[in-house]
């Protein structure tokens, strides 16, 4: 049989969906083989041939010239085959063509499910291929709905691909509607048995580190790198950076020219505190830098415990520790020690710098 549409679907297939040409041969192939077997008999040796470039399908049984028939639906003996053709000898394969129009109904209904399925699964492989190699990366796409418990699907992608946004992954407070442009972060990629699904994010910490890298060409040449990055999605956000050039200042790459940068970022993620922190080696300049934008008077550590004393003035001593513990934990976080903060007056009381060992002042 010829089906020149046929195969010019296959084409507009592999350009819309991304589904390969032999993908779908293959799976036609496959198709036809168990309709031929539920229309014969599962005795019968089918072959079938399909030649794209000519258009052409073609589905044959197939039988072995022998001097003796003990199994008719897969051979044939020579008296017989070289009556359809003088030339054949023992050994040979006799192809008799079959149209597929002579199928039972429940074949053809059986054909047509195979078909149906391995299409999806090809295009599951297709959209999971496409995205599983995309998480932790920055997209932008249209919001193509909300639903009424506030998840938010996504299309992203060529193919318009419908990711999820759920509201754990939402900027808290921040709003949404239909059309909206809306840049998201590949969380995950799930291959499930509904489809594949791609959760989004823009709570992430992974998702302030992708805007900080599209904002600041320093971060992308990898003269300043990202060390640390903390994050309470809609509340604060702590990072620290270095520079691999001192002749240029890591801090500053990423605030820009008058905050150009930081805030393009911060009005991204609704106005969200954001802390640009310079790294240090020294672990008790880095615990000090860590609690901006508090000022740090001095800094105990204990290098075994990982717990450091870190005493502020008294009236920055809410500042330092911040709404809620926030300032503190972040930090904490950002560096990777137990800080614990007291005021001055606190930690003169306490007798604290009677025997200080290991003290450094912050700047």
């Amino acid at each position: 049989m010829i089906s020149k549409e046929f195969f010019l679907a296959l084409d507009e297939l592999e350009e819309t969906k991304g589904i390969s040409k032999e993908k779908v041969i293959e799976s036609l192939e496959t198709a036809l083989t168990i309709a031929c077997k539920k229309h014969y008999g599962e005795a019968f040796n089918t072959v079938v041939k399909i030649n794209p470039e000519k258009n052409t399908i073609r589905i044959y049984t197939s039988k072995t010239v022998v001097e003796t028939v003990e199994t008719p639906e897969k051979e044939i003996s020579l008296e017989d085959a070289q009556l359809i053709k003088k030339s054949y000898k023992v050994g040979d394969e006799v192809l008799t063509e079959i149209n597929p129009r002579d199928f039972s109904r429940i074949a053809t209904q059986n054909a047509v499910q195979v078909i149906k399925n391995s299409l999806h699964q090809a295009e599951k492989d297709v959209t999971y291929n496409q995205y599983s190699d995309k998480e932790n990366e920055l997209l932008i796409g249209i919001v193509s709905r909300v639903k009424d418990d506030g998840t938010i699907y996504v299309e992203i992608g060529k193919n318009q691909m419908e990711g999820v946004l759920s509201v754990q992954d939402q900027i808290p407070g921040e709003k949404f509607h239909a059309g909206d442009r809306i840049k998201v972060l590949v969380k995950r990629v799930r291959d499930g048995i509904g489809g594949t699904q791609v959760m989004l994010s823009r709570a992430s910490y992974m998702f302030i580190k992708r805007l900080f890298e599209n904002e600041v060409p320093e971060i992308r040449a990898g003269i300043v790198q990202i060390k640390s990055i903390v994050r309470e999605a809609g509340f604060r956000t702590k990072i620290a950076v270095y520079s691999t050039d001192p002749e240029i200042d890591a801090v500053g790459s990423c605030v820009g020219n008058k905050g150009i940068r930081v805030n393009a970022i911060v009005s991204e993620v609704g106005g969200e505190k954001i802390d640009i922190i310079p790294w240090s080696n020294d672990i008790l300049d880095y615990i000090a830098r860590a609690l901006s934008p508090a000022k740090v008077l001095i800094v105990q550590a204990d290098e075994d415990s990982k717990e450091a004393k870190v005493v502020v003035p008294d009236e920055k001593l809410s500042l330092a520790i911040g709404k809620e513990g926030q300032n503190a934990r972040l930090a904490a976080r950002l560096t990777g020690w137990k800080i614990d903060v007291k005021s001055y007056s606190a930690a003169l009381a306490s007798g604290m710098f009677d025997n200080a060992e290991g003290e450094g002042e912050g700047e």
